[in-house]
C-alpha cells in the first residue's frame, strides 16, 4: 500500500507500508492491504506504520484520512 502523509508545511513521508494505525474520531483504527474505501477524522495521538518489518510514529493533533484503492492520503496538522 501506498501512505502519504501531507502537512501544511511539507510531505511528512510518501513511500510504501504494510500496515498503517490512526487515532480516528471514533477510536483507532488500523489499515491493511486491500481495506475498504474510507474517509476518517483524526485526533490527538499518534500515526503507526511499518516498512519493511520497521514501525514507525508520527505524533499528530489532527487532521483526516482517505483510504481508497491501496492509497492511504492523509492530511496532518502536526
Amino acid at each position: 500500500m501506498k501512505l502519504i502523509i501531507y502537512s501544511p508545511e511539507k510531505t511528512v513521508f510518501d513511500g510504501e507500508v504494510e500496515m498503517a494505525e490512526f487515532p480516528g474520531g471514533r477510536g483507532r483504527f488500523q489499515v491493511l492491504k486491500d481495506h475498504d474505501a474510507i474517509i476518517s477524522t483524526l485526533v490527538t495521538g499518534e500515526i503507526r506504520y511499518r516498512v519493511n518489518g520497521e514501525e514507525f510514529n508520527q505524533p499528530v493533533q489532527s487532521g483526516y484520512v482517505e483510504v481508497h484503492n491501496n492509497v492511504i492520503s492523509v492530511c496532518v496538522h502536526l
